[in-house]
């Protein structure tokens, strides 16, 4: 799936997809996937990058089923699983976010996998381990911001992309 603005086109891949990427910079959509209020994030982010030259990996999938068994033995959530820890690997930045509606244990775990390579963490008060939160960014070194005001043009910077 392509986002097209001005020319420049930024290329979405949804999981499990695996084609090539036509940009040089990589970001992983990682974060809270439950329904909340107001516009997803990840709309919202990938709509502020839709003029940049930049691939998106987004773990999104519009055929999940709720009844998949969440072991390595089923085979589709294995794909899913190995797909989203494969494209963390090759990806420049990953995002996660910290919704405080959610407890995101997995948004746990991939900032824990991340801490040491480049991230970008949004946590605003509220998420239930925030504070284990902030320690991770400090110790890191990795930017977190409050909200999720502002994550566009910091994910350019971080990406030493134009805005």
């Amino acid at each position: 799936m392509e986002q097209q603005n001005a020319g420049v086109v930024s290329q979405v891949i949804y999981a499990p997809e695996r084609p090539g990427f036509r940009h040089k910079k990589s970001v992983f959509l990682a974060g809270s996937t439950a329904r909340t209020e107001g516009i997803p994030w990840r709309q919202t982010l990938k709509a502020a990058l839709s003029r940049h030259a930049v691939t998106i990996l987004d773990p999104y999938r519009s055929d999940w089923d709720s009844s998949w068994v969440e072991d390595i033995n089923f085979p589709p959530f294995y794909e899913q699983v190995t797909w989203e820890l494969d494209m963390q690997e090759v990806a420049d930045v990953v995002v996660v976010y910290f919704h405080p509606d959610t407890q995101a244990p997995i948004s746990l775990l991939e900032l824990g996998l991340r801490a040491p390579k480049k991230a970008l963490v949004v946590c605003p008060p509220g998420y239930w381990k925030r504070g284990n939160v902030q320690v991770v960014c400090r110790r890191y070194g990795i930017q977190m911001l409050e909200s999720g005001a502002g994550l566009g043009e910091a994910l350019l910077r971080l990406l030493e992309l134009e805005a």
